[in-house]
């Protein structure tokens, strides 16, 4: 099979790494209202990131046991909407999911995120300062570096790198996390973050962003609504009683939940994850507030998910009809048949910008995670990662 517009490479077989993930972006950028031209030049991207794990087929086991997916697909998509406008396609990515060891594995990422910076002339400079922090000789933890792709019309997409704090060991996260953003001109925003479990990625925008963030994810285990209404620290932020009732919609949970759902009266499962972005160095205050919740933990199967979804739209005035294509261009069973299509659903707000909800996509090439049987009013326990 050859993707649309001149120069594409002929797919992978679609029982292979590649051949599934390629298809479903093709299918998605169509949903997303990307032009053939487009969808073949991020294809292409998209292959070459997988490298030789492109052709592995998927009766194999995947080529890394990768943290991106619950199956360990080294792929995942997101649809980012606002209200009166068509909605973001994003790819998630890691690069060097074939490449072996941890260390192997972000250096072939590395490469491949600087290749792809100098194809369309993005800089790396700011990833480039922090590499001695992130990429040591022998890294821990459960990733090397992800890259993100925010599609564009044109063919030319916007960047993110993720990088891992616990590559040096996650005793020295936090510190990590510190002096990385003080490399970077951000000297007081680590003051500014609110406390949190772990540091679980620092990202970094890379190309044409108007304003290049630095963002921080933090992991907050066993939240409640009202801990997770006192996180956001940006100035023009969500009020918390709108934090809260994403949190409550998102995650089916009621007050009377809550109250009965683990020590504490907290939810006990996969973290919620809290980010904030930085993108001025003078007072270290953040300009961007992102709540991420696990939605797969929280329901019983991807019905139950995209019911979430959709109210969460419909709050913000946004149809539901591109979110339900997409999840049938991923995949033909019923939503009613597993859980995990819809992995995470996030509320961002950034100054200056309409706040959005993003919805997580899995691609589900390995596995797919069967129903969890729930009892009325409580929430499936999952593993937690």
């Amino acid at each position: 099979m050859r993707a649309p517009g001149d120069g594409t490479p002929t797919l992978p077989e679609a029982a292979s790494l590649g051949g599934h993930t390629a298809r479903q972006l093709l299918r998605l950028c169509e949903v997303a209202g990307l032009d053939g031209s487009d969808a073949a030049a991020y294809v292409r991207v998209l292959l070459e990131a997988l490298g030789p794990a492109a052709e592995r087929p998927l009766d194999l086991p995947p080529p890394h046991p990768s943290f991106l997916s619950d199956d360990h697909t080294p792929v995942e998509f997101s649809l980012s909407f606002v209200p009166d406008a068509a909605p973001t396609l994003r790819v998630l990515l890691e690069p060097g999911c074939g490449a072996g060891t941890l260390a192997r594995n972000g250096r072939a990422g590395l490469r491949f995120l600087r290749e792809t910076a100098r194809r369309w002339a993005f800089p790396t400079d700011r990833l480039d300062e922090l590499e001695d922090l992130f990429f040591p000789d022998a890294p821990e933890g459960p990733l090397a570096l992800w890259c993100a792709l925010e599609l564009r019309p044109g063919g030319v997409p916007r960047l993110k790198a993720y990088l891992n704090p616990a590559a040096r060991g996650a005793d020295r996260a936090a510190d990590t996390v510190r002096e990385a953003l003080a490399r970077l001109g951000h000297g007081r925003a680590f003051a500014a973050l609110p406390e949190g479990d772990r540091h679980l990625f620092l990202a970094l925008d890379l190309g044409d962003w108007d304003a290049p963030r630095v963002k921080v994810y933090l992991a907050h285990q066993n939240l409640s609504a009202t801990e997770a209404g006192a996180l956001c620290r940006t100035a023009g932020g969500p009020p918390a009683e709108e934090t809260e009732t994403f949190f409550r919609i998102a995650s089916g949970l009621g007050h009377e939940d809550e109250a009965d759902t683990g020590p504490g009266g907290r939810p006990t499962r996969r973290p919620v994850q809290s980010c904030h972005a930085f993108t001025e160095t003078a007072t270290g205050r953040p300009s961007g507030f992102t709540l991420h919740v696990p939605v797969r933990d929280y329901a019983a199967h991807d019905g139950e998910a995209l019911t979430r979804a959709t109210a969460l739209l419909h709050r913000h005035g946004i149809d539901d009809g591109v979110l339900r294509e997409a999840t049938r261009a991923l995949t033909a069973r019923r939503p009613e048949d597993g859980v995990g299509l819809v992995a995470y659903l996030s509320a961002a707000h950034q100054d200056g910008h309409p706040p959005r909800v993003t919805t997580y996509l899995s691609c589900e090439a390995y596995h797919v995670r069967p129903p969890a049987p729930l009892r009325a009013g409580r929430p499936a326990v999952a593993r937690v990662p």
